[in-house]
């Protein structure tokens, strides 16, 4: 069948804030027999009933509840966990053949706890710790292994990669993922043991990025370009030439060269440069002062 479904439930039969109630509402749900099952199946596989297919979910609700109390060391909310289950055995159901011989829920459970293994890889951790099959299934055997366990030796990394076929690299790596802790992204600032800040929160904060205090700086800027400018204007030639020179160009010019392109001696040249630079921070004050533009 290729058509999907969907299923009519009562509110009491959705996993929600009050998960004992869905519990106990599921467990009242009987248990279909091997012919009961059958003739359903038959009914959903050849006829595309969806009334087969609601009766065969319900009756299976409880064992999705079962499966689910098994990934309660993972910290994450059971009615969620059930919820994931419940999409792993719908989809069970859509795709189960009667012709095949085996109970529905043989075939079942590996959908429901693919749903619920990709839960908890998705939602353990901020950053998702497992991303390809091998890495997935070294997480759930290795962190299983790690309740009885404390930190690995080498003996026992190379023990466990052979036993799930993956490298010592990669058991070493997994490890050091589980040992870590995700930090919260906005934790208030002193609550690390140095009491300082470590919340990535406290290091996107740049005091240049305020966009008035750009355009300040900005316009700061322009008035003493021009405020220079004007200044360098009232300046006789030669001492123009011999702050650009000494300032303002790339290559700067050293005193003795400037000596000798004026034929005069470089304290002459020192002289030149204090008195023009003097007579720069007088005009560009005044300016300022008067705010000439």
């Amino acid at each position: 069948m290729n058509q999907t479904y969907a299923l009519a439930l009562s509110p009491n039969l959705v996993p929600g804030s009050n998960f004992e109630a869905y519990t106990s509402q599921v467990n009242q749900i009987p248990v279909l027999d091997a012919e009961q099952e059958q003739a359903l199946a038959e009914r959903l596989f050849f006829n595309g009933d969806l009334e087969a297919a609601r009766q065969l979910v319900l009756a299976h609700l409880r064992f999705v509840v079962y499966v689910a109390r098994g990934y309660a060391g993972y910290g994450l909310n059971q009615a969620d966990l059930v919820q994931e289950g419940n999409i792993g055995l719908m989809k069970a159901v859509k795709r189960f053949d009667p012709r095949v011989g085996v109970r529905l829920i043989s075939f079942a459970v590996h959908w429901i706890k693919a749903e619920i293994h990709d839960f908890v890889l998705r939602n353990w951790r901020i950053v998702r710790i497992a991303t390809t099959k091998a890495q997935r299934k070294l997480f759930f055997n290795l962190r299983g292994r790690k309740k009885r366990l404390t930190n690995l030796t080498e003996a026992e990394m190379c023990a466990i990669a052979t036993d799930l076929k993956v490298s010592v690299a990669d058991v070493r790596e997994m490890e050091g993922r589980l040992a870590s802790s995700d930090y919260a992204f906005d934790a208030p600032a002193g609550d690390s043991e140095e009491g300082q800040a470590i919340a990535p929160v406290h290091f996107l904060e740049d005091a240049n990025s305020d966009p008035a205090i750009q355009v300040e700086q900005e316009i700061a800027t322009e008035f003493e370009t021009h405020y220079l400018a004007q200044a360098l204007a009232g300046l006789d030639e030669r001492s123009q030439d011999i702050l650009r020179l000494r300032w303002l160009a790339e290559k700067k010019s050293t005193l003795h060269e400037l000596a000798a392109k004026y034929s005069v001696s470089a304290e002459r040249i020192r002289q030149l440069e204090r008195n023009a630079m003097k007579h720069l921070k007088v005009a560009i004050e005044l300016q300022a002062g008067t705010g000439t533009a």
